[in-house]
């Protein structure tokens, strides 16, 4: 569950020049890799009306389902961010426009398919996190198994990442600064509170495990950098997508940290979040 965004590409050098407007974000991109691994899914999103069509092609052309494609788009304009790549290779993404995201609810049909599922993974931008909210309240959580995306914890403080896990049993944040902040110490103690599992990762430097359930646990894994031939746009987007499909296949953390690691190496080949031969609007 989570938004698709129009990513506008503004002026990134080298690397990616601006200009291009195509289907993103981390719903989009779990969806793709989740294909490619022959995980079966469905995705709870929305687009707008007004100008979704984009969106609808890419998820044509990869087979990509929606719980109900009758709902998938709603009166207005779809989410949109703009992106930029950096010397470094790495992106900036900023002006968010939420779009259709701004009142983001399941419909009757959605909330049926939730009530028959076993896991609901979320990306929490902030219509996520309100549903997400709502969902649990109204008790429709109850039976599922709940991962979310905390994304850079931009709009995170520590007090709100508690409140969110109240909802959740497996969060993942990509931490941009320093490991040794107080805030990752809060995020290892919010996890051993709660009795819940947080993964930081950490760029190329880290992962970190932090696993509060019956023999709580620290793990720091290594990470072995890479050269980025394409940009590091999307490699978090992978990193979860191949470590939950790890997960779910053999209730193996350690084992998940290598194959998501696995991922995020490989979506550093392409300057785009995704291969462009993915994308229908570049053919």
């Amino acid at each position: 569950m989570g938004t698709i965004s129009l990513d506008h590409y503004v002026s990134g050098g080298d690397a990616l020049p601006g200009g291009d407007i195509l289907p993103g974000g981390g719903v989009l991109n779990m969806a793709w890799h989740w294909r490619q691994l022959g995980r079966p899914f469905e995705s709870l999103t929305r687009v707008g009306s007004e100008d979704g069509a984009p969106i609808e092609r890419f998820l044509d052309r990869h087979g990509i389902e929606t719980v109900s494609r009758d709902d998938l788009a709603a009166p207005g304009r779809s989410s949109t961010i703009d992106i930029k790549i950096q010397p470094d290779r790495q992106p900036w993404m900023d002006r968010f426009v939420p779009g259709v995201w701004e009142d983001y609810r399941l419909t009757a049909r959605e909330r049926e398919a939730l009530g028959a599922a076993q896991r609901l993974h979320v990306v929490l931008v902030e219509g996520a996190i309100a549903e997400l909210a709502r969902l649990a309240a109204h008790g429709f959580l109850r039976h599922v198994a709940v991962s979310a995306d905390f994304l850079g914890f931009r709009h995170y403080s520590i007090e709100r990442l508690a409140e969110t896990m109240g909802h959740v049993d497996l969060g993942f944040i990509g931490w941009p600064h320093d490991e040794g902040e107080a805030a990752v110490e809060g995020m290892r103690e919010v996890a051993f509170d709660m009795r819940r599992v947080l993964v930081v990762t950490l760029g190329s430097r880290a992962v970190r495990v932090f696993d509060g359930r019956d023999q709580p646990s620290d793990q720091r894994f290594p990470v072995q950098a890479v050269a980025v031939a394409g940009t590091t746009l999307g490699c978090g987007d992978a990193f979860i997508a191949w470590y939950l499909d790890e997960l779910w296949r053999t209730g193996d953390h350690a084992a998940a940290v290598a194959r998501g690691m696995m991922g995020g190496a490989a979506a550093t080949a392409w300057p785009r979040p995704l291969p462009d031969a993915a994308y229908p609007d570049l053919d």
